[in-house]
């Protein structure tokens, strides 16, 4: 009986961290490629069917053809587009596909 009587004129902890509401915050993901991708998905919105983006390898920014096909499809599903890609050595294609 003594420990709970003496824990109730215990102090609470300092916090360390402020406390917000879920409710305001931004629930998106923003990545390091967010303008690539949302550039490209853009530009595939108004692509004329059967018709492809080549995005040049070397205009990337050093990132890699794993993280921009990754970062593609992630934007693409976001934006509920259906998207194909393929890649040679110096481009990146990326086009929509007909649902």
């Amino acid at each position: 009986m003594a420990k709970e009587e003496t824990s109730r004129f215990q102090k609470p902890a300092a916090r360390k961290y402020r406390r917000v509401e879920v409710s305001t915050l931004d629930r998106g993901r923003r990545g390091k490629h967010h303008e690539l991708v949302q550039g490209a998905l853009k530009e595939l919105e108004m692509a004329e069917p059967n018709s492809a983006l080549e995005i040049p390898l070397s205009d990337v920014g050093g990132i890699g053809l794993a993280n921009l096909r990754s970062a593609v499809h992630r934007g693409a599903t976001s934006a509920g587009i259906s998207i194909e890609t393929l890649a040679d050595e110096k481009n990146f294609y990326v086009w929509k596909v007909a649902t």
